[in-house]
């Protein structure tokens, strides 16, 4: 089945291997050029590209006429976007005569939009999964083909959930795509007024607000933690504090105001609302501390307030 290929990361490498495993034609890939500014810790789709001698594009507008009428020269019978960051038109989407399908990493229709890993996490949620889902032109909310549910445990970040996600999806393209072969998939209306949307996110939003009960601090700590821009507060003079991990701990003893530094234990600990978050693993002035080290570096700063 002659196929195009929208594809970034490492669920974009899943989902190309899953398509030579089960024989389709891919004639092109459409990818991504690495931003210098961000953190590039994932598999690369050129190179994976390169290796398997497959031509691959790089378009700044996929949804320019130029790409658009190059793409139909090719007459795809199918197109496939796996964590392709940028919309396809219907001038693009509808090319094929099978269909075109994207595979996003949350239980639609919850979640629809952009960072779906890092916003469950930030929203404290219990499960989530990946979905393979036509595409239209409204942000993922074409017809369900398929789902596959994962866990989230108490102490799994967001690189960690990715990781989980990215073996789901090998599972459920594996079960799916010998179905879109034989024109078969399903498709399952979803009920978007049973869902949610969320934007992208930025740096600066992983500022921690003390007052912020102490679960929703953690939250915020694990969704954006390594290999993610990470949560951040400030010293009183203004200096800036990453804090790469840090546990809950309920306190009923200590009542000072959100943001206090405490001690305990040979450990160092924020107050939050409703109890207080241990410190474990934080970065000042490009200096990573963990352990002893965060001790000796707050000695003496017992009550100091952070911003």
């Amino acid at each position: 089945m002659k196929t195009v290929v929208f594809a970034y990361h490492n669920i974009g490498i899943i989902g190309l291997e899953a398509l030579v495993q089960e024989e389709f034609d891919i004639q092109a890939i459409f990818s991504h050029l690495d931003d210098p500014d961000e953190n590039i810790w994932f598999g690369s789709v050129a190179e994976w590209a390169k290796k398997n001698r497959i031509p691959v594009f790089f378009p700044q507008n996929i949804n320019t006429t130029e790409w658009i009428e190059r793409i139909r020269k090719i007459s795809p019978e199918v197109i496939f976007s796996f964590y392709y960051r940028n919309l396809l038109s219907r001038y693009i989407f509808t090319i094929p005569s099978v269909g075109s399908f994207n595979l996003h990493g949350s239980l639609l229709p919850a979640y629809r939009g952009r960072c779906p890993v890092n916003w469950v996490l930030v929203k404290g949620e219990q499960r989530t999964g990946v979905t393979l889902h036509h595409i239209v032109e409204a942000p993922d909310a074409g017809d369900i083909v398929g789902q596959k549910e994962v866990l989230i445990e108490f102490e799994d970040t967001a690189f960690t959930l990715y990781q989980k996600l990215c073996r789901k999806a090998k599972e459920l393209l594996e079960e799916l795509l010998p179905l879109i072969k034989k024109r078969v998939a399903p498709r399952i209306a979803q009920n978007l007024k049973e869902g949610s949307y969320y934007g992208g996110r930025k740096p600066e939003d992983g500022k921690i607000e003390w007052n912020w009960p102490m679960m929703q601090i953690y939250n915020l700590v694990r969704a954006v933690t390594d290999p993610y821009p990470g949560a951040f507060t400030y010293l009183p003079e203004g200096e800036k504090l990453f804090i790469w991990w840090a546990l809950p701990e309920k306190d009923e003893f200590s009542k000072g105001p959100a943001g206090t530094i405490e001690f305990g234990d040979d450990y160092v600990y924020v107050r939050a609302s409703d109890g207080r978050l241990r410190l474990l693993d934080i970065e000042v002035g490009k200096e990573r501390m963990k352990g002893q080290k965060i001790f000796e570096y707050f000695k003496g700063k017992e009550g100091v307030i952070l911003k």
